[in-house]
């Protein structure tokens, strides 16, 4: 992707929990692609970015330049934390009493946490010493919960507008200040138009607060293969492996498939996460016909590689007993990109994304019996999968393009310059 930074009349600082890092690419997709429209986009982590990702050089400098929030240890936060304040003393007390009034009478503040939203607030101090002289206007934050309150409160400190997008976890069992964010916030991207109305239901703003801005793909780096369509249906699932994303339900339908003499499937599963062990048993006891291969961690091309090789991508998702679900999973929209045919949970979000019997497959979610029935009808007709797969890739097209949903944060960037 062509790089224009320099001459940009923006300069905004991207921040998540992890930047780069390999499990969020659409974090540093997004990043990339504002780069591109010229927008000066820097870049800041609450953890240690990750070094050694797939995409070159390009990432490399990323995670070289990237400023570190938490990684960079205690003692060197508190010592910016201490220079910021000496600099800046009158500006720091209202940014820190903000946090701690935030801390002590927030309803979305657990007793657990609020000396963590304290400290939050002292890295936002750290955080605005580091980047002041980079002359940030705005600042955006991935995921609603941590690296949103550390950069809420450094615009604070600096005088800035912030915004954010939040997406699962982050805004359920992991909710903190949500209503203070949404609030305060310039903008929000809302990932689906379900989060848009999820957010109104807590605070309400006009739509125009609450842009639709997908996390999407670069089609232009995706190109749509024809499924190998061999005797044996390939089967592929890509994901963290936990409980939401409904991979024991994908191993026990293969079992199952298997021991009532189904169609030939195989079925392959790439992704790491506590569940792995667990998973692993599973697979042991399936029936001797059932195939089934949990791949652990796998970098992003050969995941691409493996899409090439599949004729169905499935990912069986559900609501975790904690309440976590997924947003829109983006390793869906690659698949799609890829014009692989789709299996997925029905869940709100993911209903936006997948137009079920049209672009995709929705079942109800973790349902196995369902999930089983759709496996052996598209076994059994190919010429379907093929076309699911051709309309998949028109769905990404038209709405989840990565270029087209970076236009629609910078329209929020000049309307914000010259509110």
């Amino acid at each position: 992707m062509e790089q224009r930074v320099g001459n940009a009349k923006h300069r905004v600082l991207y921040m998540s929990g992890e930047l780069p890092v390999r499990s969020e690419t659409f974090v540093y997709r997004e990043v990339l692609a504002l780069r591109s429209l010229g927008i000066d986009v820097r870049t800041a982590s609450v953890h240690a970015p990750t070094r050694d990702l797939d995409d070159g050089d390009v990432l490399s400098e990323m995670a070289k330049s990237t400023v570190e929030i938490y990684s960079k240890g205690k003692m060197a936060l508190l010592r910016d934390m201490f220079a910021e304040t000496l600099a800046h003393p009158v500006r720091s007390i209202k940014t820190m009493s903000r946090c701690k009034l935030d801390a002590l009478f927030s309803r979305d503040v657990t007793l657990r946490r609020k000396p963590k939203v304290v400290w939050q607030g002292m890295a936002a101090l750290s955080l605005a010493h580091r980047v002041r002289v980079l002359g940030i206007t705005h600042i955006h934050a991935h995921m609603a919960h941590v690296p949103t309150t550390i950069g809420m409160y450094a615009a604070k400190q600096l005088g800035i507008s912030f915004s954010f997008t939040g997406h699962a976890n982050d805004i359920f069992p992991n909710r903190t200040l949500l209503r203070e964010k949404l609030r305060r916030a310039a903008w929000v991207n809302c990932i689906s138009d379900w989060h848009r109305a999820f957010y109104q239901s807590v605070v309400n703003r006009p739509d125009c607060d609450y842009p639709v801005v997908r996390c999407g793909v670069d089609t232009d780096q995706y190109e749509a293969t024809p499924a190998p369509n061999h005797e044996t249906l390939e089967v592929l699932s890509v994901g963290r492996l936990v409980e939401k994303k409904g991979m024991d339900v994908l191993i026990r339908t293969a079992g199952e498939i298997a021991l009532n003499d189904g169609p030939s499937i195989r079925v392959r599963i790439a992704g790491d996460g506590p569940q792995y062990n667990e998973l692993q048993a599973l697979v042991g006891v399936l029936p001797p016909d059932a195939e089934v291969e949990l791949l652990g961690e796998t970098d992003n091309d050969t995941v691409m590689q493996l899409m090439t090789e599949a004729d169905i991508f499935a990912l069986p998702c559900r609501v975790a007993k904690s309440g976590d679900r997924d947003g829109i999973p983006v390793v869906l929209m690659e698949a799609m990109a890829r014009g692989r045919c789709v299996i997925s949970g029905d869940l709100e979000t993911i209903r936006e994304l997948i137009e079920h019997d049209r672009s995709g497959m929705m079942i109800p979610p973790g349902d196995q019996a369902s999930l089983t029935e759709q496996l052996i009808a598209l076994a059994e007709d190919r010429d379907r999968v093929d076309e699911l797969g051709r309309n998949a890739r028109q769905r990404i097209e038209e709405e989840f393009d990565l270029k087209l949903n970076a236009r629609r944060i910078e329209s929020k960037l000049n309307a914000q310059e010259l509110a």
